[in-house]
């Protein structure tokens, strides 16, 4: 199973999402994160030794993939549409992680639109959704599917764990002392478990 995680902008939790998935993975079968984006966030959070899946940079990716059943792939950030196209001919679902906000559904509808003519599969996921009483997420979701875009039923709820988590090098239900920690974790695994799903079903 290959699964490819990729933001167009900044800010809405890429390679959070890349760990968690990659941890709930490896919790199935052996599985590999690719780090794909030049800022190798992946990598610095995996530095800790913390994390339970192998992380390699790109270019070592081809050694390594025999030996792993499942490989997230954490892309670079603003794909262009040459390397968007290799990204949805590369993988058995993209996953494209937004926040709430206004700048950046502005970019994921972009996306969507070249993804539309490219014929990719792909699934968007509500990242960084405020508590109640905030709105900003039922909004989001729908203004999305007003579209008609594939978004998935779970949400990731905004918490300061995954800070946390990203600083102790750990998946974030694994936080020292955080019982929020454990609680947004169930966050990941139901996303995760859509995902498969999703992939085993056709997407």
């Amino acid at each position: 199973m290959i699964i490819t995680v990729a933001g167009f902008k900044g800010g809405v939790a890429k390679t959070t999402t890349a760990i968690h998935l990659s941890t709930y993975l490896q919790r199935l079968a052996p599985t590999m994160l690719v780090d794909g984006d030049s800022n190798r966030s992946a990598s610095l959070w995996a530095s800790h030794g913390g994390l339970p899946f192998q992380v390699v940079p790109e270019a070592q990716a081809m050694k390594f993939s025999r030996q792993y059943e499942h490989i997230v792939i954490d892309t670079g950030a603003r794909p262009t549409a040459d390397e968007l196209k290799d990204l949805v001919g590369g993988c058995d679902l993209l996953v494209l992680p937004t926040n709430p906000e206004a700048m950046s559904l502005d970019a994921l509808l972009q996306t969507t639109e070249a993804l539309q003519t490219l014929g990719g599969t792909y699934r968007i996921l509500l990242t960084l959704v405020p508590p109640a009483p905030s709105r900003e997420g039922e909004d989001a979701r729908a203004l999305l599917e007003s579209e008609q875009l594939p978004v998935m039923r779970t949400t990731i709820r905004q918490a300061a764990a995954f800070r946390h988590a990203s600083a102790q090098g750990v998946s974030v239900d694994r936080v020292r002392g955080s019982k929020a920690g454990k609680t947004v974790w169930l966050d990941y695994e139901a996303a995760a478990r859509e995902i498969v799903a999703a992939i085993g079903a056709g997407a």
